[in-house]
């Protein structure tokens, strides 16, 4: 059944209604004034393709929900829109959200067309409250990531690569060049699904630390459809949830203490113990050597590369775990600015940088897209579109499909979009 042009602009009004825009901002955004946009949510003036392909973008939605026979107001960019107002008022905050939101349904496109299930157990919801109080989002962070830990098997040891672990458990992940700061962000729609995305603009290390903050979210806050991790929001009592369960599932208590351990470390500077005999006991006080059991920064270098987590986290969560205390805290945090990297260079700890760290997400997204450019799937339009959305250069794309032989004059003389691709 075809929709009428009311029905397609009342559509188009409640969409811009739920993303909290005002008109005004639409009619900037299309480059038209604000009388001719209002007309068409009058149902007055014809939507052109380009304009309904602008409208989807900018309110977050699927261009085919416009014109399916059926819509919903349940869209998960709207309700983060209404639940960070600020965020949405924010111009590049905002369209940053909108092409995460653009690239998680793209993504469940490509994986409709090429037939792959996403019916993965996914992992449980947490029914545990809303936290009152900073002391109970750190005791619920701790005891979820207690919980998950045994759930999934991990014991003591680290933690795997965050990424393999969510896909595997059906959640989407993937990297948008977001402002400075977001570290991170979860979206929930019925027909994605599960979509996490960390700040490529961050070092990797911390976009670990932001897919385990992000992934407490999906187990505490599913609730919500979705979250925005915005550092200003950091001492909010949800947030600070996520961050003690991120620091520890990647760094577990047990898995720290027999590390340090193994340095020779972490021991009390005084031990206190009795000795039996049968005329009673012999009281025996034990000293460690003074300085002896003092954290270096070699120490918390080779911590954090253990548990591939960044240094100041592994600083943080030795400071919360009681192996230091404020002062050394501060001497440590100071020396890694200082010799940090010098240090871990030294110990033979090369780390990659982000700029060169693996872009697993673009690397499927492509490979996906070609897959379906391969099977006829996408036009070769759609497929360099695709391609534009995560960097990949026309041209590259052009030549790779050359070197595959995937394309050929044909197929650049018959560079249309196919039916139900958009304009």
């Amino acid at each position: 059944m075809t929709i009428t042009q009311k029905e397609l602009a009342d559509r188009v009004r409640q969409a811009r209604i739920a993303c909290g825009m005002k008109q005004e901002d639409v009619a900037e955004n299309l480059e038209v004034s604000r009388p001719t946009y209002t007309q068409i949510e009058n149902g007055n003036r014809a939507i052109s393709s380009l304009e309904l392909t602008r409208l989807a973008y900018l309110f977050g939605r699927d261009l085919r929900e416009f014109v399916a026979d059926s819509s919903s107001n349940d869209d998960p960019l709207a309700v983060l829109f209404r639940a960070h107002p600020d965020v949405g008022e924010s111009e590049g905050i905002a369209d940053a959200l909108r092409d995460c939101a653009a690239l998680a349904r793209e993504l469940s496109n490509l994986e409709q067309l090429l037939g792959i299930s996403r019916d993965a157990q996914a992992p449980p919801a947490y029914a545990h409250p809303a936290p009152t109080s900073r002391r109970e989002a750190v005791q619920q962070g701790l005891r979820t990531a207690e919980d998950e830990r045994r759930r999934l098997g991990l014991g003591d040891k680290p933690a795997p690569d965050i990424c393999e672990l969510l896909e595997v458990q059906g959640i989407r992940t993937g990297k948008a060049k977001l402002p400075e700061e977001i570290s991170g962000l979860t979206l929930y729609d019925k027909t994605v699904g599960f979509f996490v995305v960390a700040n490529e603009n961050h070092h990797w290390l911390r976009r670990r630390f932001s897919y385990a903050h992000e992934y407490a979210h999906v187990l505490l806050d599913r609730q919500r459809c979705g979250s925005v991790s915005v550092v200003s929001a950091r001492n909010d009592l949800l947030e600070v949830r996520a961050n003690v369960l991120a620091a520890a599932f990647l760094m577990p208590e047990s898995g720290v203490a027999e590390f340090i351990a193994s340095l020779g470390k972490g021991k009390a500077s005084r031990t206190y113990t009795s000795v039996f005999d049968e005329e009673g006991s012999v009281p025996v006080e034990g000293r460690t050597e003074p300085g002896s059991q003092d954290l270096q920064l070699y120490d918390v270098v080779q911590l954090a590369h253990n548990f591939s987590v960044s240094r100041q986290a592994a600083l943080y969560r030795l400071k919360n775990l009681g192996f230091l205390k404020e002062p050394e805290l501060e001497r440590l945090k100071a020396e890694d600015l200082d010799k940090g990297n010098q240090v871990s260079t030294l110990l033979g700890f090369n780390e990659v940088s982000h700029e060169h760290a693996r872009n697993e997400f673009r690397h499927r997204f492509v490979s996906l897209a070609l897959e379906a450019y391969r099977r006829d799937k996408i036009s070769r339009k759609k497929l360099l579109e695709l391609g534009g959305m995560v960097d990949v250069g026309g041209e590259d794309l052009t030549a790779l499909l050359q070197s595959l032989g995937l394309d050929t004059p044909e197929d650049r003389e018959a560079d249309v979009l196919l039916p139900g691709e958009g304009a």
